[in-house]
C-alpha cells in the first residue's frame, strides 16, 4: 500500500453507503450463502452454525476484493480468497475436531456458492454504484489546495476509486503552469487567494491541503479564507511521501503526534498477534511430533555431528537471538563470515539436502516461536553476519527487525525464498518484507501459513 493510499484508507472511514458496501459486501454474501446451504439442506440454524458465521465473518470483514476490475481478475481474486477461507476453516475444524459436527452436503454447497455469489455480487457493482451515490445526493465536491507530487497522487486516488463518493472538481496553486506542467488529474481553478469565494460560491464540500509543511504560513492563510465557509477541511501533510510503517495519529496529553514508523503489532493487535502464534504452534506442534521424531533420527544417524543446529539471529529490535534448526551440513557455521547455501553444496549433508528441499529443517523454530523469539509469520531472520552486510548496502534494511523473525514470511509466498546471491533479490526480498509491515492483518498470516504449503511444494529455489 503506498502512503498515499494509506492515507485515503482514512478518507473511507467517512463511511459512505458505498464505503460501507465495500466493507461488508464479502462477509455478508458468504453469511447469507451459508445461510441459503443450510436451509436447502433442511438443516436448523443451530449453535454450531452460528459459532462457523461468526468466524467466517471475522476472516472476511472488512470485505477488500476489487471493484471495477475485469471478470478475470475478480474470478482469480474471488478464488483466492475461497481457498484461503475453506483452508483455514478447515484446518481449525480439524484441529478443534468440530468438522465432524456439520453435514458434508452443507458444507460442499457452501463452498461452492459463496464464489458464486461474490462473483455475482461484486460483477454487478458497476451498475449498483452510481445508484448508491445517488442515495446520498451525488458525490461529494472536492478541490485540493497544491498541485504538487502529493495532491496531484491523491487527485489520482479520488479518480481511481468511485466508492468514496468523491468528485474533484480542480486544484488550487499559486505556482505557474510553466513550473508546475500539466495536471491531468483535474483543472487549476486559480491562486490560493481565491479560494475562499470559489468554495462558496461553488458549494465546495471538502477541501485537502497538501501543501509541504514548510509552508506553514500559506496554509494558516488558506485556513484563515475558509472560516467564512462550511467545507470540511483535511491537511494531508507531504509527510506522506516518505515510505511509512503503520503511520497513524496520537497524542500525548493533547499534543499530536504522527507515528512514521511503528511496529504494526502495538497494543491489541500485539495480543492477537502472540495468542495467534501460541495457540497455532502448539497445534503444529502436536500434530507433527511424530515427524520431528523421525527427522532427528535420520539427521543423528546420517552424518556426525549433533541433531539441531543453533545459529545466532537477530530478533526483535535488532537483539541477537538462537534460532534452532536440524542440521543440513556437515559444517556448524556461525562466525563473522557465513557463505550462503548454493546449488550443489559440498557442505550440504544428503538427508540434509531433502531438507532444505522441503523447508522440514525449520521445523524446529515452532519451539522458537513457544519461547517468544520468532513469530510465525514475520521476516525471515538473516544470519548475523549476513545482517551486518545487508545493514550497509540496503536503506532501511533494519525497520525488519521492528517485529519477530518469521518461520516464514511474505517475501517466501512470493518467489523470494532460497539464495540470495544478487543484491537485486535481497532488495526484492527487503521489499516485501517492508509490505507485509505496513499491511499486517491476522487474515494475512493466516493466508501466508497456508501459501507456504503450496510453495514448498512446487518451489525449486531452495537447496
Amino acid at each position: 500500500m503506498t502512503p498515499v493510499a494509506a492515507h485515503t484508507n482514512l478518507l473511507s472511514t467517512r463511511l459512505s453507503p458505498a464505503a460501507l458496501l465495500r466493507s461488508l459486501l464479502q462477509p455478508l454474501l458468504i453469511q447469507f450463502a451459508l445461510a441459503v446451504s443450510v436451509w436447502w439442506h433442511g438443516e436448523s440454524f443451530s449453535a454450531p452454525y452460528l459459532v462457523l458465521a461468526l468466524i467466517a465473518f471475522f476472516l472476511t470483514y472488512p470485505g477488500h476484493l476489487s471493484f471495477g476490475v475485469s471478470f478475470a481478475a475478480l474470478t482469480r481474486e474471488v478464488l483466492t480468497e475461497s481457498v484461503a477461507v475453506s483452508g483455514i476453516l478447515i484446518f481449525l475444524g480439524y484441529a478443534t475436531r468440530y468438522l465432524q459436527d456439520f453435514p458434508l452436503p452443507v458444507l460442499l454447497t457452501w463452498w461452492w456458492l459463496s464464489p458464486a455469489l461474490l462473483l455475482a455480487g461484486y460483477a454487478s457493482i458497476p451498475v449498483l454504484l452510481p445508484r448508491l451515490l445517488a442515495l446520498e445526493g451525488g458525490p461529494t465536491r472536492a478541490v485540493i489546495v497544491g498541485a504538487g507530487p502529493l495532491g496531484r497522487r491523491l487527485g489520482q486516488q479520488f479518480l481511481n476509486t468511485p466508492y468514496l463518493g468523491v468528485k474533484l472538481i480542480g486544484f488550487f496553486e499559486d505556482r505557474s503552469r510553466e513550473r508546475i506542467g500539466e495536471v491531468p488529474e483535474a483543472p487549476l481553478l486559480g491562486r490560493l487567494a481565491t479560494l475562499g469565494e470559489f468554495v462558496k460560491a461553488n458549494q465546495i464540500e471538502l477541501v485537502y491541503i497538501t501543501l509541504p509543511m514548510g509552508l506553514q504560513p500559506r496554509s494558516l492563510a488558506v485556513l484563515d479564507q475558509l472560516r467564512d465557509t462550511t467545507a470540511s477541511i483535511y491537511f494531508a501533510p507531504d509527510i506522506f511521501l516518505l515510505d511509512l510503517i503503520q503511520s497513524r495519529m496520537d497524542n500525548i496529553n493533547g499534543i499530536p503526534v504522527v507515528a512514521a514508523c511503528e511496529s504494526p503489532f502495538f497494543g491489541v493487535n500485539g495480543l492477537i498477534k502472540r495468542v495467534s502464534d501460541v495457540v497455532l504452534s502448539l497445534l503444529i506442534l502436536v500434530l507433527i511430533a511424530p515427524l520431528l521424531l523421525f527427522i532427528a533420527l535420520l539427521v543423528r544417524f546420517s552424518s556426525p555431528g549433533p541433531i539441531l543446529f543453533r545459529q545466532r539471529r537477530y530478533g526483535l529490535d535488532g537483539k541477537e537471538i538462537v534460532v534452532y534448526k536440524f542440521r543440513s551440513m556437515s559444517v556448524m557455521e556461525d562466525g563473522a563470515v557465513v557463505r550462503q547455501a548454493t546449488r550443489d553444496d559440498d557442505r550440504i549433508t544428503p538427508i540434509g539436502r531433502f531438507l532444505r528441499k522441503t523447508s522440514l529443517d525449520e521445523l524446529p523454530q515452532f519451539i522458537n516461536v513457544l519461547q517468544g523469539r520468532m513469530s510465525i509469520v514475520g521476516p525471515r531472520p538473516h544470519a548475523v553476519a549476513h545482517n551486518e552486510e545487508y545493514r550497509k548496502r540496503i536503506k532501511g534494511y533494519m525497520v525488519r527487525h521492528k517485529v519477530k523473525p518469521g518461520i516464514t514470511g511474505w517475501a517466501q509466498v512470493n518467489g523470494f525464498r532460497g539464495e540470495t546471491d544478487k543484491l537485486e533479490k535481497m532488495e526484492s526480498r527487503i521489499e516485501h518484507d517492508l509490505e507485509y509491515l505496513r499491511n499486517w492483518s491476522l487474515r494475512l498470516d493466516l493466508s501466508i501459513i497456508f501459501r507456504t504449503v503450496w510453495v514448498v511444494l512446487k518451489d525449486r529455489q531452495a537447496y
